[in-house]
């Protein structure tokens, strides 16, 4: 009878008394939406829509899923190059113990496996959207996977890191930020 009672009272609870906390990425540096400093951007010798410091933000996540080996973490602009898409970083083989980049870190390479991003670097790389192209949209993607840290080679695409996430993958969480080299 008691059994009967406990199954009664967790069923009239709404789902979300019983659900998890959602999986959340963070940044003290920019709101979800919000913009990016000049100093996040990317700085290339040359290139007039490269001209910030290439610092990358920090970032922190919580309420990790439970099961969760690694981490991968990915930063695209889905307008860029014309609208074929940017992938500005690409990164895994992050512990499950780590939950936060300090602002700089991702710059550095420390902590994670380099994948190849679309400039062809294996660490963080800022925006540089070409004057004219009005805002673009910088998604940080951090996803829980069940696959054991150095797992993956270094060196992966995008593309490639997605492939061998397929059915590794637990869940992602997301932030956005803006940026536009115009006036």
């Amino acid at each position: 009878m008691m059994k009967l009672k406990r199954a009664l009272l967790l069923a009239l609870l709404p789902g979300s008394v019983l659900a998890a906390p959602p999986f959340t990425l963070h940044s003290p540096d920019f709101s979800d939406g919000g913009l990016l400093d000049a100093r996040f951007a990317g700085n290339k010798a040359g290139n007039p829509a490269c001209s910030g410091e290439n610092v990358s933000p920090a970032l922190s996540w919580s309420n990790v899923p439970a099961g969760t080996q690694s981490f991968a973490l990915l930063m695209t602009d889905p307008v860029g190059a014309k609208g074929l898409g940017v992938t500005h970083m690409v990164a895994y083989n992050i512990a499950a113990t780590r939950n936060h980049f300090a602002q700089g870190e991702l710059t550095q390479g420390a902590g994670y496996t380099g994948g190849k991003n679309s400039p062809g670097t294996a660490h963080y790389y800022g925006p540089c959207p070409p004057m004219g192209s009005g805002m673009h949209h910088y998604n940080f993607v951090l996803i829980a996977t069940d696959l054991p840290v150095n797992q993956l080679p270094a060196g992966l695409t995008h593309d490639d890191l997605i492939a061998r996430l397929k059915g590794h993958a637990l869940a992602g969480a997301t932030i956005v930020g803006r940026f536009t080299n115009d006036k």
